[in-house]
């Protein structure tokens, strides 16, 4: 499929499909729009009132022109208030869109949206990125990989002419989402340490990344027995890996995005039970799976930004070698902890990561983890915690998260709360009380950043995948914190 900036008239586009944007409560055809629909004889105005079409974000009708028209269909879009329209509302109105025309079995593709905030090339970057995310199909594992029904070949953005910069980098950056969606939707047999850490190398070998790869025998050396802890179970061997991208001459800053990568997660000896959703526990490396996409993306992006993307990938099974509940674990920081439940294993393989990513002299460490049923219960599953004692990060987050129209809200990190967290015979046990759990996660982590000016956690076990079609994300994995990730890295938002 390929998407092109245009600057043909409306009225002069021939094609497929041609989609329209209309606000909500103003949906009275003025302009070009009321010249196209008295060149189709009225059926546009006549839709519209059999339809009822108000307009309301995401809606979307369909009508054929007859009569020898150079349009076959004409799709109209609902955008919402006026007021209100923000670059979410076009990347989604663009997926709505794109949906509804390949369902059309359109394989031209005009679009016609307004300008949102005056910037262009915002607008075509959102456009580009709603049709693309919204028309990916991970069809990997179908026996019959190839599809029948017809493919968009074209997509014209149309009043949008010299824009082309704007789509390449849209596609970039889906490009790391669409990454991360398949690490997230792949099963456990096909996603392993070893296909982790052969995915970085791939990313390293394409886009020009430094990489380093840790061992067991390597972890060992530098005392990571929380995360050790982790992986002894399994018959795989743990990979901790490490890419780097480097801009030519002086960055700008240096930050690090450390995720959480267990491959499945079994519950260790405190089994997950019937009901837990342990079948799904293959999205449990889903911030490791964004780390990746985030690089991918920004190995072709090339900000002025030094980037390191850290993650410690293991399964967490079952196994005569297993940790126990009660065992004690030395992080690399020698903080000790007693495990208290084996199944909150992924804040100690991220103990490790975090001692790790400390001592490499960034300004500022961002981790991302499918960490807490409790931010879930608190948050539900569109929206992922934001935790950090530091405002300014905080900030930068939410801007970028707003940009990329990835939802997450910034939670406390109630000091007190690390009570629940000490153990009578270690330095901290690893989990607390029930309330509050996805807090007494955040403390956990905070103990192993100490000379990092600038630290947050987000928690984002909500919206990694989704159980039904969610905008331009589509039912399954969905890639969320990519766009975010890219955003803050380049400062946008």
């Amino acid at each position: 499929m390929e998407i092109r900036p245009s600057s043909q008239p409306l009225l002069e586009w021939t094609g497929d499909g041609l989609a329209i944007g209309l606000f909500e409560d103003a949906v009275e055809l003025t302009g070009e729009l009321a010249t196209l629909d008295e060149k189709a004889a009225g059926v546009l105005k006549e839709l519209i009132a059999e339809e009822d079409f108000k307009g309301k974000v995401g809606s979307t009708i369909v009508t054929r022109l007859g009569g020898g028209s150079p349009i076959r269909k004409v799709i109209l879009v609902g955008l919402g208030k006026p007021e209100a329209l923000k670059l979410e509302g076009l990347r989604r109105a663009a997926a709505a869109v794109a949906r509804n025309a390949k369902k059309q079995k359109c394989k031209t593709l005009g679009i016609s949206l307004p300008v949102c905030n005056n910037d262009p090339a915002a607008t075509a970057q959102a456009i580009a990125e709603g049709v693309e995310m919204a028309l990916y199909q991970d069809i990997r594992f179908k026996s019959e990989p190839e599809e029948k029904t017809i493919q968009i070949e074209t997509v014209d953005l149309l009043g949008l002419a010299g824009e082309e910069a704007a789509i390449v980098k849209a596609s970039q950056i889906v490009s790391g989402v669409i990454l991360a969606r398949e690490l997230v939707a792949a099963p456990a047999n096909s996603l392993t340490p070893i296909t982790m850490a052969e995915t970085a190398l791939a990313i390293a070998s394409d886009h020009g990344l430094e990489i380093k790869i840790l061992e067991q025998e390597d972890c060992e050396k530098l005392g990571m027995g929380a995360f050790l802890g982790v992986a002894q179970a399994s018959e795989l061997p743990p990979k901790f890996i490490h890419l780097t991208y480097k801009p030519e001459g002086t960055p700008r800053r240096k930050l690090a995005i450390v995720g959480k990568g267990l491959t499945f997660d079994s519950g260790g000896l405190n089994i997950k039970g019937a009901g837990s959703g342990i079948e799904t526990m293959k999205i449990d490396m889903g911030g490791a799976a964004a780390t990746l996409g985030a690089a991918k993306a920004l190995g072709q992006l090339k900000p002025d930004v030094e980037v390191h993307f850290i993650s410690a990938v293991t399964e967490n099974m079952i196994s005569g070698r297993a940790m126990h509940p009660g065992d004690i674990l030395t992080a690399s920081n020698g903080k000790t902890i007693e495990v208290n439940n084996t199944d909150a294993e992924g804040r100690l393989t991220l103990a490790d990561a975090l001692v790790y990513t400390d001592k490499l002299g960034v300004e500022a460490i961002v981790d991302l983890a499918t960490l807490t049923g409790a931010c879930v219960v608190a948050l539900g599953d569109d929206i992922a915690g934001l935790f950090s004692p530091n405002d300014a990060l905080s900030s930068e987050l939410e801007k970028a998260s707003e940009a990329a129209g990835e939802k997450f809200w910034r939670m406390p990190m109630e000091e007190k709360y690390f009570e629940g967290l000490k153990s009578g015979i270690a330095d901290m046990k690893n989990t607390g009380p029930r309330a509050g759990g996805s807090i007494t996660a955040s403390l956990f982590l905070k103990q192993f950043v100490k000379d990092t000016p600038a630290w947050a956690h987000l928690d984002i076990a909500g919206p990694v995948w989704a159980d039904k079609e969610n905008g331009y994300n589509g039912s399954g994995a969905t890639g969320f914190g990519v766009r975010t990730l890219v955003n803050w890295v380049l400062g946008e938002g």
